[in-house]
């Protein structure tokens, strides 16, 4: 008992003060799907274009609780974190000796590169589905093979990255060579090819998916990129300093993506070669990053939330050896670093500003972390930094439609309107183009132009909740 109470302590010392932060970046897309803001919207979650139905009844339940109120989605989140840190655990103590088992689910509950996962709301998806696939690994362990499928499609429902699980648990299972049915490990596989397969579907037919043909990207570039975000991974690992939400990685040439790759195929190797225990969860480690950092393009090339799930395995990688030290200080010097750096970067992710300045910091050739910081800052500026974006990108709406919003909540419907037109005609089939040129039409006195571009975005994207609201306030309705 008092091992688990210091692992929830560490964890609340850690991310605790995510309860006095706000909402970030996609976390405002929550409020924008009228699934999720209606009373009846759970039966609808559901859908087969939607992915993450089991974190989008969070969300539902979060806002028919709470409204729109961050403090309840941040107590989940913490609360979902916790429980994760304790299921993981008890895995941990279950294939590890006692000190390492409690050295690595220390090192996971603290770790700073887990604060996008806790910190930021939209990053609960992988929190939800880690903490069905340790009670999966549990279960599996427990005898109950048919439990632990059912706890694993549950955690697909969450977030379809902990799809290289079975492969993990197949693993263990081999070295424990077990006399048991292989039809459960059968179902977990087909399990997760399906949910890779719903993936595709859903990114295919999704507006704004950011992900396979839309996320920009070829599957070439994307592998190319990935071989330095993992390096970065494990740099942020060992040395965790230098975190951003927007790290400044880029498809690199390929002579240096192969390179890359190479390193971490040699390591990988040299981890198998050995035949020692911390080889084989530093295996782990890399296939559970499989999902999200090897071909299947996603717009962002690199988050810190990828690495949530795949900590479990690369902690207990590190725990082996440093358990065999006999030197208690040194462990306790290890996680006292990391406790003081996860307290630095959650009070980081309190603030907006913080956040983006930060990114801005770390990248700054890249447009989006302009778009972002000026949602925070006074109107000069967000205008001076919406102006070194265009000059970066000069053909992105998503920059016109910043500069437009900015403009009409400083009282200028008229500049914000040739914004909005500007946006629209680099991008005419966004839906949300028509609805923020028909805000600033209707702020003009222009009614029925307004309405007609209400009514277009709906064509586009019926289920468009601020156009239907739109539409609702028109006067003659």
């Amino acid at each position: 008992m008092r091992d688990r109470l210091l692992l929830l302590a560490g964890a609340l010392v850690a991310f605790g003060a995510s309860l006095g932060s706000g909402f970030h970046f996609d976390d405002y897309a929550i409020f924008s799907d009228p699934a999720l803001t209606s009373p009846g919207g759970w039966l609808h979650i559901w859908g087969l274009g939607r992915t993450r139905p089991l974190t989008y009844l969070t969300f539902w339940l979060n806002y028919q609780a709470g409204g729109t109120n961050p403090l309840g989605y941040h107590a989940l989140n913490l609360a979902l974190h916790l429980a994760a840190v304790l299921l993981a655990f008890e895995c941990l103590r279950r294939m590890l000796p006692a000190r390492a088992a409690l050295l690595a689910a220390a090192i996971f509950a603290i770790h700073p590169i887990q604060a996008e996962s806790v910190d930021y709301i939209w990053g609960r998806s992988i929190v939800l589905a880690s903490l069905l696939c340790f009670g999966s690994m549990l279960a599996w362990m427990a005898g109950r093979p048919w439990m632990a499928v059912a706890c694993f499609a549950t955690a697909l429902a969450a977030k379809e990255e902990c799809a290289a699980f079975p492969l993990v648990l197949a693993l263990w299972w081999w070295t424990q060579r077990p006399r048991r049915s292989p039809w459960p490990m059968a179902a977990m596989l087909a399990l997760a090819l399906a949910a890779g397969l719903r993936v595709i579907y859903a990114a295919a037919v999704t507006q704004g998916a950011q992900a396979s043909s839309q996320a920009g990207i070829t599957p070439a570039g994307y592998a190319l990129a990935q071989g330095i975000a993992i390096l970065r991974y494990l740099r942020l690992l060992a040395f965790p300093w230098g975190f951003t939400i927007e790290p400044d990685i880029a498809v690199p040439p390929l002579w240096l993506g192969e390179l890359a790759w190479a390193a971490i195929l040699a390591l990988a190797v040299f981890a198998w070669r050995c035949r020692a225990l911390w080889g084989l969860w530093l295996l782990a480690g890399f296939v559970l990053l499989l999902p999200s950092s090897s071909v299947f393009p996603a717009a962002d090339l690199a988050a810190d939330r990828r690495m949530y799930l795949p900590l479990a395995a690369f902690a207990a990688a590190a725990a082996v050896p440093l358990s065999r030290i006999r030197f208690t200080a040194v462990p306790v010097l290890v996680l006292a670093v990391l406790l003081a750096a996860s307290v630095f970067r959650t009070e980081v992710w309190r603030s907006d500003q913080a956040l983006w300045r930060e990114a801005l910091a770390h990248a700054p050739g890249k447009v989006r972390p302009r778009i972002q910081l000026a949602r925070s800052v006074s109107t000069p500026e967000a205008l001076r930094l919406l102006e070194e974006a265009r000059r970066l990108a000069p053909r992105d709406p998503a920059v016109a439609v910043e500069t437009g919003r900015t403009l009409l909540a400083a009282g200028n419907p008229a500049a914000a309107l040739g914004e909005f037109g500007r946006a629209l005609a680099l991008d005419p089939r966004d839906a949300g183009n028509y609805n923020n040129r028909g805000v600033a039409l209707a702020a003009l006195g222009q009614t029925e132009a307004a309405r007609r571009d209400f009514q277009r975005a709906l064509e586009l994207a019926p289920g468009l909740a601020t156009a239907v609201e739109n539409l609702r306030k028109m006067p003659g309705r």
